[in-house]
């Protein structure tokens, strides 16, 4: 019994090596992508992740070398759900109570209707309603993570990974814009941290967006924002599931005659992953370095999977997608941004 289990070992490992080194030229060239954009942003300011699209967009033609094809599908696709699962490290139970059951109740109804707005707004401008289920995630919950995790649930489809590519450039942009635009409208309404952090983190599309905008007016504002932000990263659970129930029976069959494979379970594993780190953080079980470091790694397979995702994507089939994909992620974003003020209105009221 245990030399039949060393046999299957190894021919596991024999199969394994090839794989692995098919992998590595598509994986190095989305690495050195993410590390160009890293440095740029750093030293220059500006979101990595746009600029971590941008150069992967230019180096399109790789996509087609069948040395990093490989490679490039294999970052864009699994590395994001790595990126995504972490994310749970850094949320609690008792963060979520701590912005009391209207501020939850809100924000709970902003990432809903955002939702819905985007799949309403799709079909007027006669986009696919996927679109506006990708978009109207990642404007509702927490940006270019979002978009990719909902992205991942759906069947495959060409049209969806440009669509994700659309999503994730607009967010971005438009993130780095309420940055900077959002701080001066709650110094305008002279809102106090409490009400700053919660439209704030209730309105901008990325967590280190909001991070930036919370630390332009405060520290304690940047506290409250990051909560209300990180509650909005919870959302993903519910949402995906959801995803994945509706696109279930969507998926393709096997082919007549091809090995019948396992059918996707009712939560992808990535998101039970971000479950379980959940759980754990809310007991205590994850010190703060590791909170670190988890933070680190998901930030970095993440910035890696966008840079492949932009070298998969030719900037010809973005323009060719023309205007309406633009005011559909504008609309979005005034949307939930014009929602957080009338919750902004009512807290204060109470």
């Amino acid at each position: 019994m245990s030399q039949g289990s060393d046999v299957d070992a190894a021919a596991r490992l024999r199969d394994w090596r090839p794989r692995a080194r098919r992998l590595v030229p598509g994986l190095l060239v989305a690495l050195i992508v993410a590390l160009a954009a890293t440095f740029v942003s750093e030293h220059y300011g500006g979101p990595k992740f746009l600029y971590a699209l941008l150069m992967g967009m230019s180096l399109h033609f790789l996509s087609e070398d069948a040395r990093c094809g490989p490679g490039i599908e294999f970052a864009a696709r699994q590395l994001v759900r790595l990126g995504v699962a972490l994310l749970g490290a850094r949320i609690a139970f008792g963060d979520v109570l701590a912005l009391g059951g209207s501020g939850v109740a809100w924000l709970a109804a902003a990432v809903a209707l955002t939702i819905g707005f985007g799949l309403a707004m799709a079909r007027a401008l006669g986009l696919p309603a996927r679109f506006g289920l990708i978009s109207g995630g990642a404007t509702g919950i927490c940006g270019i993570s979002a978009a990719l995790a909902i992205s991942s649930a759906l069947p495959r489809d060409g049209r969806t990974e440009q669509q994700t590519l659309m999503t994730a450039i607009g967010v971005a942009a438009l993130s780095t814009a309420a940055m900077v635009l959002y701080p001066l409208v709650a110094n305008v309404l002279q809102l106090d941290a409490r009400l700053a952090g919660l439209f704030l983190g209730g309105a901008i599309h990325d967590v280190a967006q909001v991070v930036g905008a919370g630390a332009i007016m405060s520290p304690e504002v940047a506290r409250s924002a990051t909560l209300v932000k990180m509650f909005r990263v919870a959302m993903l659970v519910p949402v995906v599931l959801c995803v994945a129930l509706a696109f279930r029976s969507q998926r393709p069959a096997p082919a007549a005659g091809a090995p019948r494979q396992r059918g996707p379970g009712l939560l992808p594993g990535f998101l039970l992953a971000f479950i379980a780190l959940v759980l754990l953080n809310s007991l205590g079980a994850i010190a703060a370095p590791l909170q670190s470091a988890a933070a680190g790694v998901s930030a970095w397979a993440l910035v890696v999977a966008i840079a492949a995702l932009g070298v998969k994507t030719s900037f010809e089939k973005i323009v060719r997608l023309g205007w309406r994909p633009i005011a559909l992620l504008v609309s979005e974003t005034l949307f939930i941004a014009l929602f957080m003020l009338l919750a902004v209105w009512w807290q204060a009221r109470g």
